[in-house]
């Protein structure tokens, strides 16, 4: 009996043991605090969701202020290699009152409530995510101050960041931009070439506000099709001027780019903060699921100089209009350096994609004859090489080449890659006889 009652007491002993252990760690899971080591500027990391007016007033590179509607969703993304359990927490103050925000992150949802006017560190909860670009969505659900809230940094831990995690953490204004893409076309050694010819059709839905849609890129500038705002879009050639700098007024008299002649309805002057030099725009109606036709010449000129001239071609009326014609000082020689790119110009709307398709690429040499490129290589800006932001594409299908940037979509294509496409076959037909003359 009394063996027995030892092994009763031993059991019952062991069981109260492991009741406390399972209680205890109940009580310490619960007390766990979240892991936010990781810190994600506000403000250069999020996009205001169609409220791109009020992006200006509330989106800045210190956080997120002046937000007093309700209606305004935030979207603030980043991307991890890892899927797993995330940890958030939001660094924030209300200047006034009290407020109360939703919180969502892959489809996960909690209502937190605000009551702190200093800079504060808010536990929002953990969440499963998967490996990718993620989006948390922040909206305002009721305060009884002006302001929602301010919102410094968001941050974020745990296991699903025990990989790389991404997201912009400087150079903030081309972060929100976005990564620009570039095709460098393969041309034929030895050849002289003073004629470029390419298409670019834009597919519906991806003329987004901001987008460069640039056809004909060489050496000493770009020619292309621009959406600058809801109403305006631009056909646009722009030539460098030899001289560093970012200021045309700093240009000596000796390195500016000369206007030679231009089209009706053209716009020319000078252009800085991205090298300077010479621009030129037409003010155009450009449309999607259209294709547009854009011709470029390079010649050596007099005094060892460079002269310029863009052609575009209109649908509507089948006929190639004169852009402009510059004079390039400082070097002398025919095209070089032949790509396409593509990019944004207005951070506000760095969060949605876009994209071209890039057709039927033929270079004219001196020797009188007509060459296909069906080659080219992608590449990207700094933004893309320094991993700020990794949503851009590039590629081939069929015939035709295409780009793709923004949006934080998933498929990134290797930098380096190199495409070839169908080749089409036929050369233009373009009579350079009948283009109109820039300097009569």
């Amino acid at each position: 009996m009394l063996r027995n009652g030892c092994f009763y007491f031993l059991a019952l002993f062991v069981s109260f043991y492991l009741i406390g252990c399972n209680t205890n760690k109940s009580v310490e899971q619960k007390d766990d605090k979240l892991d936010l080591s990781i810190k994600i500027p506000a403000g250069p990391n999020s996009w205001l969701i169609n409220s791109t007016a009020e992006s200006a007033n509330m989106i800045s590179d210190s956080g997120i202020k002046n937000w007093t509607d309700l209606k305004t969703q935030v979207h603030t993304y980043f991307k991890t290699d890892t899927s797993g359990k995330l940890h958030l927490g939001l660094n924030l103050n209300v200047p006034e009152g009290t407020s109360r925000i939703k919180v969502t992150l892959a489809d996960q949802t909690k209502n937190i409530k605000l009551n702190t006017s200093v800079n504060q560190t808010v536990d929002v909860g953990v969440f499963e995510i998967q490996a990718g670009y993620n989006v948390i969505e922040i909206v305002g659900v009721e305060k009884s101050g002006p302001v929602v809230a301010t919102i410094n940094e968001l941050l974020i831990g745990g296991p699903a960041t025990d990989g790389n995690v991404y997201f912009i953490k400087d150079d903030f204004y081309f972060g929100r931009r976005g990564p620009s893409v570039h095709l460098t076309y393969d041309l034929p050694k030895e050849k002289d070439v003073e004629w470029f010819y390419n298409e670019i059709n834009v597919p519906e839905g991806e003329d987004v506000i901001g987008s460069y849609f640039m056809a004909n890129g060489f050496i000493d500038g770009y020619f292309g099709i621009q959406v600058n705002s809801e109403t305006e879009r631009r056909i646009l050639f722009s030539v460098w001027s030899p001289f560093d700098t970012q200021d045309p007024k700093e240009i000596p008299d000796d390195h500016k780019i000369i206007l030679l002649g231009k089209g009706d309805g053209v716009t020319t002057g000078e252009f800085g903060n991205e090298g300077s030099g010479g621009q030129s725009y037409k003010v155009y109606p450009w449309k999607a699921d259209t294709t547009y036709r854009f011709l470029l010449k390079g010649v050596p000129a007099e005094n060892k100089s460079t002269d310029y001239t863009a052609y575009f071609y209109t649908p509507d009326d089948g006929k190639w209009n004169l852009i402009a014609s510059f004079r390039r000082p400082q070097g002398s020689r025919y095209l070089k350096r032949l790509y396409s790119f593509l990019e944004n110009f207005v951070p506000a709307t760095g969060n949605i994609s876009r994209k071209a398709n890039y057709n039927n690429q033929w270079i004219y040499t001196t020797d009188n004859e007509w060459v296909e490129l069906t080659k080219a290589k992608f590449t990207a800006d700094a933004t893309a090489r320094k991993e700020s932001r990794l949503d851009y594409a590039g590629g081939v299908n069929g015939n035709q080449f295409f780009m793709e940037n923004c949006g934080f979509f998933n498929e990134t294509t290797p930098m380096g890659s190199e495409f070839i496409r169908t080749a089409n076959g036929v050369a233009p037909k373009i009579d350079f006889s009948q283009l109109e003359n820039p300097r009569k």
